[in-house]
């Protein structure tokens, strides 16, 4: 027996007009002029706006040093979340950040002792734990847009995206 039809009419885009529709809207967003939006200059980034830097080049550099942590906790993790800290790596330094430098604990965001300290005994629970972290500091960083001109506002949304795909790796696609 076949379902009735809704008797509402569909209103707005359809799921399918927005996923294709999306990383369109995406290209072009990214194909624009920077440095538009509050406290932009002609003279290069506004002390704001280098703060945003900074913060989010320490919390990929605390976030690296997590899986880090994890990794010596639990080695037969190494091979399934090397390339998601690889990635992260290139997160701190598209802010940054990098391999060279040694972060320093923002208040909001955990110190890298207390997060050594905290690896748990078990793998699943280590890596719900990191995929705790990556989805904290995802949200975080989408928040965050509203804040920060043009360009550091794509970089955050594009860094956040990543960031929730590595929590989806990490709880259920099986890195």
């Amino acid at each position: 027996m076949p379902f009735p039809s809704s008797p509402r009419a569909h209103w707005g885009p359809r799921r399918r007009t927005l996923l294709a529709v999306g990383p369109a809207a995406l290209a072009l967003a990214g194909c624009t002029a920077g440095g538009e939006g509050p406290g932009a200059s002609e003279n290069g980034p506004s002390g704001a706006e280098r703060r945003a830097r900074a913060r989010a080049a320490r919390d990929s550099e605390g976030l690296v040093e997590r899986y880090d942590a994890v990794i010596a906790a639990h080695p037969g993790l190494a091979e399934r979340l090397g390339p998601l800290r690889a990635e992260t790596v290139r997160h701190a330094q598209a802010f940054g950040g990098g391999p060279g430098r040694k972060p320093s604990p923002s208040p909001s965001s955990p110190s890298a002792s207390s997060s050594a300290a905290a690896v748990p005994g078990d793998d699943k629970d280590a890596l719900a734990a990191l995929a705790a972290a990556e989805r904290e500091l995802a949200d975080r960083r989408a928040k965050a847009l509203l804040d920060v001109p043009g360009e550091l506002a794509r970089l955050l949304a594009s860094v956040a995206a990543a960031g929730a795909a590595h929590v989806y790796l990490l709880t259920e696609g099986g890195a």
